[in-house]
């Protein structure tokens, strides 16, 4: 048997598919925030946030949420699962969140 893996890419705002979509994160008041979306509605997240980060003081990077709990949790890292995926014929991109359907492959498999 045939199996065919589709991942589709979806702007959080706006609900659109794209292959452009990309995985944005941003932290407010101790909590951190990710959202997918296509550069336009990146573009105006960030000029909605551009006169707050302007008069804001930098305290440093925060590290990426999805790392942190994996290396936490003593799980794999994103890099190790894209790695194992492309080894096995699955369809990643190099940056941002690695689909829920991949990860549970990596799970299956290991």
């Amino acid at each position: 048997m045939a199996q065919k893996i589709v991942t589709v890419y979806t702007d959080d705002l706006t609900g659109a598919e794209s292959e452009e979509v990309r995985t944005h994160t941003f932290s407010l008041d101790g909590v951190n925030y990710e959202i997918d979306l296509v550069s336009d509605n990146y573009d105006k997240l960030f000029e909605a946030l551009a006169p707050f980060i302007d008069k804001g003081r930098k305290v440093g990077r925060a590290k990426s949420v999805a790392r942190s709990r994996a290396t936490s949790a003593g799980g794999p890292s994103a890099e190790e699962i894209r790695a194992w995926a492309r080894e096995n014929n699955h369809s990643v991109n190099d940056r941002g969140r690695v689909p829920a359907n991949v990860r549970e492959a990596y799970e299956r498999a290991h």
